[in-house]
Order: structure tokens, then sequence, then C-alpha cells
């Protein structure tokens, strides 16, 4: 699936401390999910929507990332001397996804202040955010739709995901109305991890984001918000609240398959789910779940 060119932005400087120890010495966005980085994956989604030119916001000991981009030539010549070429196509396919460039973030102060980083990088053009944390199957071509929505409206398109509202405390949600076309909402306002009586829908914020450059003067004004940090939901109520800034801001509900891998209890059944689809592990994987199922009876 192609798309008009845009570059894409990849925040990657959080500490993933939900995940300490194990991100003490490795970034979150290296944790394995099979047999990939959980990075990886999104810069796969990125490439399959029609994107070449990436640049990922990171912050101090994430050089793991730019080496998993990079060739590492004398594993290519050992696995090339082994005559092992399946090997060797999976250690090469990082390096030739795409055009990956790497900016400090410097000061930790939140999502939004990371998405303002890439601005001389984007230039004047719309761009993609997308989260290292989230990750959207392969079969779901959410990324495309929201690049194709966002250039047919001239609008700001955001992913959007019906979640139980006991959880809604732990995203940013929306306030929407229909528009005529069934998987696209007009957002009318956002709210930055509301209780459950405060939310205007079960309707959270996932970490997909189409961006017009209007976007960064806003930024440029935002004060801190929720937890001391500059909140990009913060900047896109603005949006939402006045249209002259940079068109409408429109949500695309995504009923597909999501993999949160911010979560250890989510990380874990990513990876199960995830293999479970694979050809090479999937039937005995099964058979193991089936087995350790049964002796729970």
């Amino acid at each position: 699936m192609t798309t008009p060119a845009i570059k894409a932005v990849i925040p990657a400087a959080g500490l993933g401390t939900r995940f300490l120890p194990a991100t003490k010495a490795m970034p979150k966005e290296m944790l394995p999910v099979v047999d990939k980085p959980a990075i990886q994956y999104v810069v796969e989604e990125a490439v399959a929507a029609g994107i070449d030119d990436i640049v990922m916001i990171i912050g101090r000991n994430k050089n793991n990332l730019a080496n998993h981009f990079d060739r590492v030539t004398e594993l290519e010549h050992t696995l090339e001397r082994k005559g092992d070429h399946g090997k060797l196509a999976r250690v090469i396919e990082p390096s030739s996804l795409a055009d990956i460039h790497f900016l400090r973030q410097g000061d930790p102060l939140g999502l939004g202040h990371a998405v303002l980083r890439a601005r001389k990088h984007v230039g004047d053009d719309t761009f993609a955010v997308l989260l290292g944390d989230d990750l959207i199957d392969a079969r779901d071509a959410l990324l495309a739709r929201m690049i194709e929505v966002s250039q047919a409206q001239s609008a700001t398109v955001i992913a959007l995901m019906e979640v139980d509202p006991s959880q809604i405390h732990l995203y940013g949600c929306a306030d929407v109305e229909p528009t005529g076309e069934y998987d696209v909402v007009r957002v009318k306002g956002l709210v930055e991890k509301p209780s459950a009586d405060e939310a205007p829908s079960n309707l959270a914020i996932i970490g997909r984001y189409v961006l017009r450059p209007g976007i960064f003067d806003v930024l440029e004004r935002t004060a801190p918000g929720k937890g001391g940090e500059i909140q990009l939901t913060d900047a896109l109520a603005e949006l939402a609240d006045d249209e002259t800034i940079a068109g409408p801001v429109l949500g695309v509900v995504f009923s597909g398959r999501r993999y949160d891998t911010g979560d250890r209890l989510d990380y874990i059944k990513s990876n199960i789910l995830l293999a479970l689809d694979r050809e090479d592990l999937g039937p005995d994987l099964k058979a193991f779940v089936q087995e350790l199922a049964g002796s729970f009876d």
C-alpha cells in the first residue's frame, strides 16, 4: 500500500521503568517481541504505509537503537561464509528498511516536547508520529488509512480505539461526533487520562498520529500538564478547539489487532499472540498452550 510521501517521527527516549531491571542497560524499544525488537515492528509499519524517511527521538543510553538499524559487516561476513542466507537476510533487513535518523531529546519533558524536537527535520509538511509501545498488526493498515483521511480532509488525524471504561484513565480520551464515514469521527475535545466519571467517551487515543505542521507552534506555547510534562494531548485539544490553526481534528476508530508492549502482562501476551501466528512457531506453541491450559483444570 502506498501513500504520498511523508516523514515519520518515532519518540523513543523513555526510560522504560516498568521493565526494570531489564531496561537498566537496554532500551525498552529493543525488548524482543518473538525474535525482533519492538521498534523494528514500528519501523516496518511506517514503511508499509509508504514512509521511507524516519527520525527517532532518543535519550541517553539509546545507542543500541542506532546499532540495530546499522550494518554489522563482521556478522554478515560470518553468516555468508557459513552459507546461512536466511539469518543473513534477517540481519541485513533492519538497515535497509528506510532512511533512519536519530535526534537527542535532551531534557525529558514529555511526548509533546519529543515531537517538537523533530520540527527542523519535518519542516512544513504533514508527518506521522508512531509510539513504540503500540504495535499494530501488519495485516491491519491503520497508518495508511490515517494518512488517506488526513490528505483527503486536510486534517490532523489521531487513532482511537474503544476500551473498557474502567481502563480509560490510562489513556488520553476523545470527545467525538460522527461523520459520514463509518470509521471516522470529528474530535471536539481531548482529555488526558480522565477518571471514568470524567471521561467523555470510551474512545482512547492509541499511539498513532498524523499531524499537520501547525502543531509545532501550538507545542511551543503548551505549558507542562500532567506529570510536569508537555502533553501532546493538550496541544491536540487546542487544535480541536480552533480549526483555523491546522484544520479539523479527526479520529480513525481502529478495531483491528493492537499489541501493547508497554505493559508487562500485555507484553507477554503480545509475544504469545504474534508467535501463534507464525508458521514456524505457531503449531508447537499452540499445542503447548493447550496442554498448559489443561493443567489448570
